[in-house]
């Protein structure tokens, strides 16, 4: 079906009137919120806390149930606020065009029909009769070559129109009618033919927006609205950036939050929860709460599709649901744990999950520590790289309790293993810089955000990097004017950065520490020129010996450049564990690699990070260069 939009409908149309419609959406949208609100707190918290038995559990159960039912009522009825809100927006510019392009007509006396063709009255004098030259009716042209689209009544002599193009047969009519004619002629037909996208385009995403009978929110219903808020945007993304300060700096973002009355606040979590709780310069209390229910939807999404990666991806949604839900009933028993917010989650790419332990806006100390190798939105990071912000976090609040760290998975780090690249060295990707470079930009924008929101007027911010992630914080020191707000850097299990000296990672040489495994094979992989070599032994061991001679850069050198670890360098290298041995202590091949952020397995590795992150470098214990 396509749209059925006639001209008089477009020009009878009270755009007020879909922005009031718009408007009462968003107020059922602000009311189901603040009935889950008293729900959650008022009813289903107190009992909880003050009843016991059955009774008291079934109760607390069907206050679960409804507060579930609001929370689909807020989501579904901010989705059609945005609906109704952008097909409001995008109708007013060719509802402009058309009523321009009627007043002319009007004003010419000219008369419009049905089909949108115009007739224009007899005017001017034909030159070799002298006869007044008849009027005639136009049809509108799409585009400037276009042919008319409607009937065309010639009248009199005419000549080649040259706009038209070479091997144009339309004619230029001398009546003076006749070209102010077809010029309103084509400006409603390509008024016509917006208006009739943008009505078919939000009549089937509204046509979507519908709740089956008897409402039953399960993870079906979910499943359909993450259905609807993916149509939503797709139909409406022009009116999210128009809401939306997308293309802004995370400050004036922040600024521009700021500035918004608590309804608009609730509006927009309703209507963009994806894009608020992704947007960098949102303060993190209401990204968590928005990716809380991204995070939901993702989930009832990823349950309906089959495949290997598909289902990896399901599972570590489901556990970050369940780490986030530990983590509330530890701080039910316990105040002073920190709180778990999830200050981003998308399914971009490898997958897309920013994990804080601690509150990054109030925490005067906040690190955001970037994973590596084979890192991907499932069950191992939820589990593992999780696990690495809260061990940091922890240590970091025993030296100064205003700390807070986090995990960032915002780019695609490369992936290890299968039939193809079992080795490291064998994965093109790995060798290469561009998925670091590529997804500095991100990284940067994040720090920002945490500059922009953090309470402290001077935030003390740690970068830290994993592995091939330390080579994505290489990268984003180079970006214009480097990390912003970093003022130390944490660099372990490094295959090297992109720069070959610490002062070049711009927070100064002095605030750079290294920690670097003896075990670790990742910091000891060979320079490009010493990796040649190796290729060229295999092949010839005569030519191999003579580039030896000539690749030889000495130990300090590495897969992207010089050795971290190195004096040559110039950073603070840490102690750590030493680790497992490669293969000989039955452990894989590089069981170093993981272990320097836990403190069972490497307590003095995680508490040098520790102290860093805390604002506290003269605790950490140092080591000699390589």
């Amino acid at each position: 079906m396509t749209s059925s939009l006639t001209w008089q409908q477009l020009r009878d149309l009270k755009l007020t009137e879909l922005d009031e419609a718009a408007e009462g959406w968003g107020a059922v949208s602000r009311f189901a919120d603040a009935a889950q609100t008293r729900v959650d707190g008022d009813l289903a918290g107190a009992l909880s806390k003050s009843q016991e038995g059955e009774s008291a559990t079934a109760a607390v159960g069907r206050f679960k149930r409804l507060s579930r039912n609001y929370d689909y009522i807020t989501t579904e009825c901010g989705l059609v606020r945005t609906a109704v809100s952008g097909l409001s927006a995008d109708l007013a510019a060719p509802r402009s065009t058309l009523t321009g392009a009627l007043d002319d007509a009007a004003a010419h006396g000219f008369t419009v029909h049905d089909d949108g063709s115009v007739t224009y009255p007899a005017g001017g004098t034909n030159e070799l009769t002298g006869a007044p030259v008849p009027g005639g009716t136009v049809g509108g042209r799409v585009s400037p070559l276009a042919p008319p689209v409607g009937p065309y009544a010639p009248g009199g002599p005419r000549l080649l129109t040259p706009e038209l193009g070479p091997g144009s047969t339309q004619l230029l009519n001398p009546n003076p009618h006749h070209a102010v004619a077809q010029g309103v002629a084509d400006r409603i037909a390509r008024a016509m033919r917006e208006a009739r996208q943008v009505d078919e385009r939000y009549r089937q995403t509204l046509a979507k927006l519908r709740a089956p009978e008897g409402l039953t929110v399960d993870a079906g219903t979910w499943a359909d609205a993450a259905a609807d808020m993916e149509a939503v945007r797709d139909a409406a993304y022009e009116q999210v950036k128009r809401e939306i300060p997308m293309d802004a700096t995370p400050a004036e973002r922040k600024a521009w939050w700021d500035g918004l009355s608590d309804a608009q606040r609730t509006e927009y979590l309703a209507s963009y929860p994806d894009v608020i709780g992704n947007l960098d310069g949102v303060p993190a209390v209401v990204r968590d709460e928005a990716n809380r229910e991204n995070l939901d939807l993702l989930i009832a999404a990823y349950a309906e599709r089959r495949g290997e990666a598909e289902e990896a991806r399901y599972g570590g949604l489901k556990e970050i649901r369940h780490q986030l839900e530990l983590n509330a009933a530890a701080r039910l028993k316990d105040p002073k744990e920190p709180p778990m917010m999830l200050l981003g989650i998308g399914d971009e790419g490898t997958g897309r999950a920013i994990v804080a332990v601690g509150n990054p806006d109030t925490s005067r100390n906040v690190a955001a520590y970037v994973p590596g190798l084979g890192t991907a939105l499932d069950d191992h990071f939820a589990r593992n790289d999780v696990r690495r912000a809260y061990d940091t976090s922890v240590l970091a609040r025993e030296n100064d309790p205003s700390s807070a760290a986090l995990v960032w998975l915002g780019y695609d780090p490369p992936q290890l293993g299968g039939p193809d690249a079992p080795d490291l060295l064998d994965n093109i990707e790995v060798m290469s810089s561009a998925p670091a470079e590529k997804g500095a930009p991100a990284y940067n924008s994040f720090m920002s955000g945490l500059s922009a929101t953090n309470d402290h007027a001077d935030p003390h911010l740690t970068a830290i990097g994993h592995s091939y992630g330390s080579r994505l914080v290489g990268a984003a020191t180079q970006e214009s004017g480097g990390i912003p707000g970093a003022d130390d850097i944490v660099l372990v299990g490094s295959p090297g950065v992109g720069v070959d000296r610490a002062q070049d990672l711009g927070v100064g040489k002095d605030h750079v520490f290294v920690g670097a495994a003896e075990n670790d094979p990742v910091t000891m992989l060979p320079s490009k020129k010493e990796a040649a070599v190796g290729a060229l032994l295999s092949a010839s061991p005569p030519l191999a010996y003579l580039a030896a001679d000539i690749a030889d850069q000495g130990d300090d050198d590495i897969w992207f450049g010089k050795d971290p670890a190195s004096e040559a360098f110039g950073a603070h290298r840490f102690v750590v564990d030493d680790g497992p041995r490669p293969l000989i202590d039955g452990q894989g091949p590089t069981p170093a690699h993981s272990n320097y952020f836990n403190p069972e397995r490497d307590r003095a590795s995680a508490e040098n990070i520790a102290a860093v992150v805390s604002g506290q470098p003269q605790n950490v214990v140092m080591e000699r260069h390589r």
